[in-house]
């Protein structure tokens, strides 16, 4: 049963979703959990630089290749802008004046924003969840942000209809420029579970990741930001940019986003955002919900729309990952702003980890 709205609570919504942090950080809050990342929680992250060294935790952001793993996302389409319709690209300046002596490049590109390293912003995904405490649900994301109100498109499929709304698609609120503002820097901690799992498909739940963060003994604390690196990184760079469906949904760990205990864990801790190096972070397709509706992606639901965690998605772990087994080490300081584009629901990014 969801739980009752407070008195300081916003007007979006009456009541909120049962273990959600919806109000805790003020009515209009867009960030969630990276309200965590204090001053404190990044001199954390600086006081883990001890040799200088920075790890690039990007993919090539034209991998995965192809759309093996997402037929809705295409690789990217570089291209030169246009002068005097020519391409824009190697153009001698002296075309123009024979006086100049520059040459130009100029280039753009047609970018699926989630094709590779990524970030999920919390507009990325809602629920159909009753926020006004009439036994309807609505269309809603974190902190009661609503469909076609914030987050919009030109189609509104709101009542099971196919309205044309005349808007533009994109978030007025919860978009991904909202996280790039924050600078995005904290203490990062590596969770190495290709270390114990090998490229062996496992789905794991909160049982084998306790043990692993036993036998590594690894801490989380409040405000950090968790990296799982499966080795599922790896496996895909060594693909060449051709990757195999069939080897994608069969390697690799990942997270049983239906058990109760690891969506628990992460409340508890207080973890302010997830990355891996997989496409989901969970296992996908989940095992069916045990009521008659469930969320198709639980982990999601429980991180972006309840908790208001960031997702990292597609990451490039495991170099850092190795160095860090090889030095005894398990934390590390994460620098990893988004594009700061508004309206955007997600972004790619290049990572860095200095150690």
């Amino acid at each position: 049963m969801a739980s009752k709205m407070t008195n300081n609570a916003p007007q979006r919504w009456k009541r909120r979703p049962e273990g959600s942090t919806w109000g805790d950080f003020g009515p209009d809050d867009q960030l969630g959990r990276l309200n965590l990342v204090t001053p404190q929680k990044v001199l954390q992250g600086i006081a883990e630089v001890i040799e200088g060294h920075t790890f690039c935790l990007s993919l090539p952001l034209d991998y995965p290749g192809g759309r093996a793993l997402n037929p809705r996302r295409e690789p990217p389409h570089l291209f030169a802008t246009r002068r005097d319709g020519k391409p824009n690209m190697a153009f001698p300046f002296s075309r123009l004046d024979p006086h100049f002596t520059d040459v130009i490049c100029d280039d753009a590109v047609t970018l699926a924003l989630q094709y590779s390293t990524q970030w999920d912003s919390l507009a990325h995904m809602g629920q159909m969840f009753d926020a006004d405490g009439d036994g309807l649900p609505e269309m809603v994301f974190c902190n009661g942000y609503r469909a076609i109100e914030h987050i919009a498109g030109p189609i509104d499929y709101r009542d099971g209809g196919e309205r044309e709304t005349g808007l533009e698609s994109g978030a007025r609120a919860l978009g991904i420029e909202r996280m790039a503002e924050t600078g995005v820097q904290d203490r990062a901690v590596m969770i190495d579970l290709a270390r114990h799992f090998g490229e062996e498909r496992a789905t794991v739940g909160y049982d084998s990741l306790m043990r692993i963060i036993d036998a590594d003994r690894i801490e989380v604390e409040s405000g950090d930001f968790v990296c799982l690196r499966t080795g599922f990184d790896r496996m895909l760079l060594g693909m060449n940019k051709t990757p195999d469906a069939d080897t994608l949904q069969n390697r690799c760990a990942a997270l049983d986003g239906r058990d109760p205990q690891l969506q628990r864990w992460i409340t508890e801790t207080g973890l302010a955002a997830l990355i891996a190096d997989n496409p989901a972070v969970e296992r996908l397709p989940a095992v069916p919900g045990a009521s008659g509706s469930f969320a198709s992606h639980p982990l999601h639901e429980h991180y972006l729309f309840r908790l208001g965690v960031h997702l990292g998605e597609l990451w490039y772990l495991s170099e850092l990952a190795d160095w860090l087994q090889d030095h005894g080490r398990s934390r590390f300081l994460l620098t990893a702003p988004p594009l700061r584009l508004p309206g955007a629901v997600g972004s790619p990014v290049t990572p860095v980890a200095t150690v």
